[in-house]
């Protein structure tokens, strides 16, 4: 697992149109591996990818290094059930963001109300950049994948 994004697979994001994402979005480039993961936030709503449910913790593992960086903190996936019985992974800053979630959406639990995944601490790493792609590396990144 890259001590940095958090994943073995280096090249598995974007997940979703990955070109259109490589060349249309701000990508936080792992500088341990070189993983691009989209930070984008979205100038209406703020919204990042990684405030959005994931359908499972693996998926929503390769979008909390974006968390983390944002928040300037080591984030949490906490596994959290509707009241059909449907599971999602979300990313929270800690769990008192977990709580004030929960007090919105009466219809969602965390039976656990702790993270099913986060790293001890956050770090900071050298190499790291957030920017957007050049053609020339998006060619590459792309045949990599």
């Amino acid at each position: 697992m890259c001590e940095e994004c958090y994943v073995d697979e280096k090249r598995i994001t974007p997940l979703r149109n990955p070109l259109d994402c490589l060349k249309n979005h701000t990508q936080y480039i792992c500088g341990t591996c070189g993983r691009c993961i989209c930070i984008e936030r979205d100038p209406k709503r703020g919204l990042q990818r990684w405030n959005f449910p994931f359908q499972s913790l693996s998926i929503a593992k390769l979008y909390l290094r974006t968390a983390d960086y944002t928040m300037k903190k080591a984030c949490g996936i906490y596994e959290i059930k509707n009241n059909k019985g449907r599971i999602s992974y979300k990313i929270f800053a800690d769990k008192h963001d977990l709580q004030i979630y929960l007090d919105k959406n009466k219809d969602k639990t965390c039976s656990q109300m702790a993270p099913v995944f986060s790293v001890d601490e956050y770090k900071e790493f050298d190499h790291t950049q957030v920017r957007k792609l050049t053609s020339d590396e998006i060619i590459k990144y792309m045949s990599e994948r």
